[in-house]
């Protein structure tokens, strides 16, 4: 094991000396291997492809509603960035937003700002400023670059399952098979599922943040997630979970709300207690 121990230090080391990134808007340092220039191609490109392959809506009054806020949205990550002297940390970007017939309630924001808002969450988001809750959020993943991280995390779980195979290879096949459960079941429940966790809570917030320099009320935030959990549903326990729980989320966008709507006083927005 002591040979095991000395590749999985140095594995550590190489990774904290990648990891030299920051998520501006949180500080948190981050894990990045994969540069914008590479993922954002490819993420237009299958973009182009989603939208091929799914009806956008015709429902034109919901359509302008939906570029709207977003257009609000994407104007006020602009203002916070330049405000910031980040600006050169949106190069590349090239926002869209489209409305897509289909039931599920669900929005994504891709590598690059292509957002895909589906009719079916209007049922549950029925305000400008939920819309914006969800919109928000979704544009802060691709902010934040979480989608090249989640990229290199899973590569670093990749690397991680070959040198736990080279560590062991002199051990019995039973016991090398054992090992090798032991770092997926660890590395997943220990790694991969706590980043994505923090993955949303990091989205919640600046999406929280972006929504109120829009002139989006932030406190609308917990009130998309009391709706949410009123739809039922068993959640599994947070540990198996790759988002925080409803009663989380609430608790946290609460918490957050006066931090939003302080920032938000900065570009001249004041919203009444």
């Amino acid at each position: 094991m002591k040979h095991f121990n000395r590749i999985l230090l140095s594995f550590l080391l190489v990774s904290a000396v990648i990891s030299c990134s920051t998520v501006k808007m949180t500080g948190r340092k981050q894990f990045n291997m994969v540069p914008n220039a590479q993922i954002f191609p490819a993420s237009f490109a299958q973009y182009n492809g989603f939208l091929q392959q799914h009806r956008v809506s015709n429902d034109q009054n919901q359509t302008e509603r939906i570029n709207r806020i977003a257009n609000r949205l994407i104007k006020a990550v602009q203002t916070y960035y330049k405000q910031k002297g980040w600006s050169a940390d949106l190069q590349g970007y090239k926002w869209e937003v489209n409305l897509v017939e289909d039931p599920q309630m669900n929005a994504f924001c891709m590598p690059g700002g292509k957002i895909v808002y589906y009719t079916g969450l209007l049922k549950v988001t029925t305000t400008d400023d939920e819309i914006a809750t969800v919109m928000g959020h979704e544009m802060s993943h691709a902010l934040a670059n979480h989608g090249a991280e989640r990229m290199s995390i899973s590569y670093g779980q990749q690397l991680g399952a070959v040198l736990t195979m080279l560590a062991t290879s002199k051990a019995k096949p039973e016991d090398q098979q054992k090992w090798m459960q032991i770092y997926g079941v660890g590395s997943t429940l220990g790694v991969m599922l706590p980043f994505s966790r923090k993955h949303e809570a990091e989205a919640d917030r600046m999406g929280q943040i972006i929504m109120a320099i829009a002139g989006y009320n932030p406190d609308a935030c917990a009130n998309v997630w009391v709706k949410m959990s009123k739809l039922g549903g068993q959640q599994p326990p947070a540990i198996l979970s790759t988002h925080p729980s409803n009663q989380t989320r609430m608790n946290n966008l609460r918490k957050w709300a006066p931090e939003a709507k302080k920032i938000a006083r900065q570009f001249g927005v004041v919203f009444e207690k």
